[in-house]
Parts: C-alpha cells; sequence; structure tokens
C-alpha cells in the first residue's frame, strides 16, 4: 500500500503536534481579548491566536473590517465564497513557507468570549438512542418513540439570552416541582446536562421562503460544542403539554471555538440505519453526519465517550425541518443536534439515561452521583481523528454554583 500522505504543517511548532485540538487543518475562529482591551476576531493555531483584525489592519486579508468587531456575525455573513477565500489565504500564511511575521497572541494570555451573537437558538431531539431510552423511563418501552419521531427533526425554541461561552459559572435554578400534595418551590435536585453538537447559521432566509436540505447544509458556517443544562424535575412537572420551559432556559453553555464544515469535510459520515421512508425534502443527496468523537467528563473524570454519526437526524435536515413552515432564519441562529448518545451506558450524554432517573448511580472520583452537585465541573470534549493529525473543538467547560433560594 502507498504511503499515507504527510499531513501540512506549520511553522508555529504546537500547531504540529497529533495531539493538538488546533492543527492547521483546523483553523476555527473565536473572539478573544487581552487584558481590559477590545474584544475581537481571531483563529485557534497551535497554542496561539491569529489577530485577524490586526491582519487586516496590514492588508494581509480582506473581510470588509469585520474582524475589528466583538462578534463573527459580520463575518460569518459574508458568504460561503468569502469564507472560503479566508481560509484558503490563512492556511497560505501559516503554512511552513508561510509569514512568520503574523501577529499572534499567546492563547494563555487571552479571554476567550461568546463568538457569536446568538440571534436564536432552537434544541432538537435528534438521537434514536437518547429519544428511547428517555422514552422508555416515562412510558415504558412500547411507546417510547412517538410516532412522528422517525419520520421529523423534533425540536423546541429555546432562550438565545441565556446562551454563554465557556467557563461561566451556572446558578442551580429555583423552581415549582412536582410534591406528594402538590407543586413545590425548591432548588432543582436533578440538574442534569447535555451532550451535543451545535450548527451555526451563516445565512438568512425569508419569511414564507422553504430551504432544502442542500441549500440547508450550504447555509451551515460551522459548529460548535453545546451543553444544554437542563433541571430534570422542573422539566418533569411543567413539560406537558407543550414542553420545556424554565426546565431549560436556565443556560446553555457553548464552546469558545467554532469549527468549520472546511475543517470536517475530511470526515463526513453517515448516521443511523433509517426505520422508515422519509419525505422528500427531507432526504439528503449524500451523507449529513460527521465522523466525530464526543464526551463530557465530571470533575475531570471521563464519563462518556460516543459518536456524532448515532444520529438520526442531521443539523441540514433540521435545519430545512425549521424552514419548512417559512420561519425565517438568521445568520447567529444555534440549532443544537440534542442529545448525543450511543447504545451502552458509557456512551449516554446525559445522567438522566446514565442513572435512569436517579435511580442507580455513578462514581466521580470516588464520590457517587445521580445527578449534578453544587461544584460539580462538567466538561465536553470532541475531536475528529485525521493522520497524523486532529481537528479539535477545545473547552466546553461550566461549574455549577448554589441556588440563591
Amino acid at each position: 500500500m502507498p504511503a499515507a500522505p504527510t499531513p501540512l504543517r506549520s511553522w508555529i511548532a504546537a500547531a504540529n503536534d497529533a495531539a493538538c485540538d488546533f492543527p492547521i487543518q483546523n483553523l476555527p475562529y473565536g473572539v478573544f481579548s487581552v487584558g481590559g482591551g477590545p474584544r475581537r476576531c481571531g483563529v485557534a493555531i497551535g497554542d496561539m491566536i491569529v489577530d485577524l483584525a490586526a491582519c487586516e489592519a496590514r492588508g494581509l486579508l480582506n473581510a470588509g473590517g469585520t474582524f475589528a468587531a466583538p462578534r463573527l456575525n459580520d463575518f460569518i455573513a459574508l458568504g460561503r465564497a468569502r469564507w472560503d477565500q479566508i481560509r484558503s489565504r490563512l492556511t497560505q500564511l501559516l503554512a511552513e513557507d508561510g509569514d512568520h511575521s503574523l501577529p499572534l497572541v499567546a492563547m494563555a494570555d487571552t479571554t476567550l468570549h461568546l463568538p457569536i451573537r446568538v440571534t436564536e437558538f432552537t434544541d432538537f431531539y435528534a438521537s434514536r438512542n437518547h429519544a428511547y431510552n428517555v422514552g422508555v423511563l416515562f412510558r415504558g418501552p412500547e411507546n417510547a418513540l412517538p410516532p412522528q419521531w422517525t419520520h421529523m427533526p423534533i425540536g423546541y425554541n429555546g432562550r438565545a439570552s441565556s446562551v454563554v461561552v465557556s467557563g461561566t459559572d451556572i446558578r442551580r435554578p429555583m423552581g415549582q416541582v412536582r410534591g406528594e400534595a402538590g407543586p413545590e418551590w425548591t432548588a432543582c435536585r436533578r440538574l442534569d446536562l447535555e451532550l451535543e453538537l451545535a450548527a451555526i447559521v451563516g445565512a438568512d432566509s425569508r419569511m414564507g421562503e422553504r430551504v432544502g436540505v442542500e441549500a440547508a447544509e450550504q447555509m451551515i458556517f460551522g459548529y460548535t460544542l453545546l451543553n444544554d443544562w437542563s433541571a430534570r424535575d422542573i422539566q418533569a412537572w411543567e413539560y406537558q403539554p407543550l414542553g420545556p420551559f424554565q426546565s431549560k432556559a436556565l443556560a446553555t453553555t457553548i464552546g469558545p471555538w467554532i469549527v468549520t464544515q472546511a475543517a470536517l469535510e475530511p470526515f463526513r459520515s453517515g448516521g443511523a440505519p433509517r426505520d422508515n421512508d422519509i419525505l422528500a425534502y427531507l432526504r439528503e443527496e449524500r451523507p449529513g453526519f460527521y465522523d466525530l468523537n464526543l464526551g463530557w467528563t465530571m470533575n475531570g473524570q471521563q464519563m462518556c465517550r460516543t459518536n456524532y454519526n448515532v444520529m438520526y437526524w442531521s443539523s441540514a435536515q433540521q435545519l430545512a425541518h425549521h424552514a419548512v413552515s417559512g420561519c425565517p432564519m438568521r445568520v447567529g441562529d444555534l440549532l443544537g443536534s440534542g442529545t448525543i448518545s450511543g447504545p451502552s451506558r458509557d456512551q449516554m450524554g446525559a445522567l438522566l439515561e446514565m442513572t435512569g432517573n436517579g435511580k442507580s448511580t455513578v462514581t466521580v472520583n470516588g464520590e457517587t452521583r445521580t445527578f449534578i452537585e453544587d461544584g460539580d465541573e462538567i466538561g465536553l470534549f470532541g475531536f475528529a481523528q485525521g493522520q497524523g493529525y486532529r481537528i479539535g473543538f477545545g473547552p466546553c467547560t461550566g461549574r455549577i454554583l448554589p441556588a440563591n433560594g
């Protein structure tokens, strides 16, 4: 067999480490600041950040001045042709024979911020394993999946106002829960995480305009990790008949880095097998998933490792379904994949599944848990493994603070 091609290398040494999340093949976008300085756009490479605003000021890049903005929305709105041009130019500048005078900042010296202005947040329910496991807990195996689940992506509209960046502490919510004699007012007793991947919409659509699956894929700028914090006891009391409300509004944590579709293209993959045929507007001409290793940790201990290709509905299918009624989409819309769970206990993306709704425990660094306790820190991780390099998403963490009761 012919030898595997040598991976493209960068003049930034840390980017050539096979275990680095940010090699030259990745180049994810984020927003950073140094000290008390202004927020501006950057690209991660190795252990450094390329200051894109400074690159524009020096005439190295042309993004219409959008990189000096405190969010990526203005750059994203320039469209796919400009995304491709900037990526190609950055690859040229960062290659071994590139421009060694590029304006760089050590990642350790920066503060990372929310990378986009989240215009809307919609969360889906697209893992068959997760949907079935949760359905069994509450409805039994015979009625675990609603009849429409295998025919269309199921989702709900969440709160854009409570989307925060990795590293933000999360306050345990107060709320109504079911009590023996009626509702009780209490701090959440069953706080949970949800391991998800989020798609960032990169183009507008008009009200009344449907979007096909292929067009929907072209509208996606990139992906980031997402933790949909969930108050399970509050959720159980409120979710009928209109679905989750306050149980999901407390917070949603996303990663600081957006990995582009271009970086993930070599890892395109099929998803879970279909149970039935689907309507034409949801059919994909090519696989819409990626071979991504994903998982989560509690207080530094790995609790789960699974893969994005276990999912049933892709982000493009979710976006096409979202717009099928004529709902307008906007640059900066955030689409959560829904909890990503594999078939076994160590592949489950939420404690609700892993503990059977609190009926069993997990052990974390010698301590038992059923749900998340005050002081616990949850971390998500994700990467695609290439030949001699990996496309990583960086950290997505949050620590739980006590309720203000």
